[in-house]
């Protein structure tokens, strides 16, 4: 059976650690996606030379260009997004806060990955303020990206242990990570395919 690949954007703003996992994924012949296109808001980005040697096409639309106008710079990405054939977008450490044109343009059609167990610790600095709480159990959340930062639907969570005595936030990054890796890649699939399986009973619904 030909697996149907969408084709999906992996958004980026440094070296792009998940994107590498991501990348990874989607070089299988049985997973539901294939990444069209890795775009950054910064030209220096490290991860844009990795997709490049990957062979993916990779390309970068510094935000600084349009000053604080974060909308225009959107409607760049946009426009980028939709020349390239992107039906779905994956962040991947993007560091921007999304105006309400980008995640309404893409309502349903986007996810984030963050390092806390959402709605637990939004926002950035989570390892540090994991260990200042005094929390025991961390982790990693994918969630679907709306308007509200860090507030969209829960797709997927994976948790680690905090040690306090012993751990800085380093550490406990380094262990997030790990779980970061493993879970976008399964929440990729498990959102991929959910759709596919609705759009293939729409159609037979049609047919009857």
């Amino acid at each position: 059976m030909t697996i149907h690949k969408t084709p999906i954007a992996i958004l980026i703003s440094g070296r792009g650690s998940n994107m590498r996992s991501l990348i990874a994924a989607c070089a299988a012949p049985d997973f539901p996606a294939r990444v069209a296109l890795v775009l950054s808001n910064k030209d220096d980005a490290a991860g844009l030379d990795y997709a490049r040697e990957c062979g993916i096409t990779a390309d970068a639309i510094p935000h600084k260009a349009f000053g604080k106008d974060r909308e225009a710079h959107e409607r760049a990405v946009d426009a980028r997004l939709r020349e390239a054939g992107v039906e779905f977008i994956c962040l991947a450490g993007y560091m921007r806060l999304l105006t309400p044109f980008l995640t309404d343009a893409w309502a349903e059609r986007m996810i984030n990955i963050h390092p806390s167990l959402l709605p637990l610790f939004p926002g950035t600095h989570t390892h540090e303020r994991v260990l200042e709480a005094g929390v025991r159990i961390h982790g990693c959340t994918v969630h679907h990206v709306t308007a509200g930062m860090d507030e969209g639907p829960i797709i997927a969570q994976a948790a680690v242990p905090v040690f306090p005595d012993a751990d800085t936030p380093d550490d406990l990054a380094a262990r997030v990570l790990v779980q970061e890796h493993l879970l976008y890649p399964a929440a990729l699939r498990k959102v991929l395919e959910k759709t596919e399986n609705n759009t293939n009973k729409a159609a037979s619904l049609l047919v009857c």
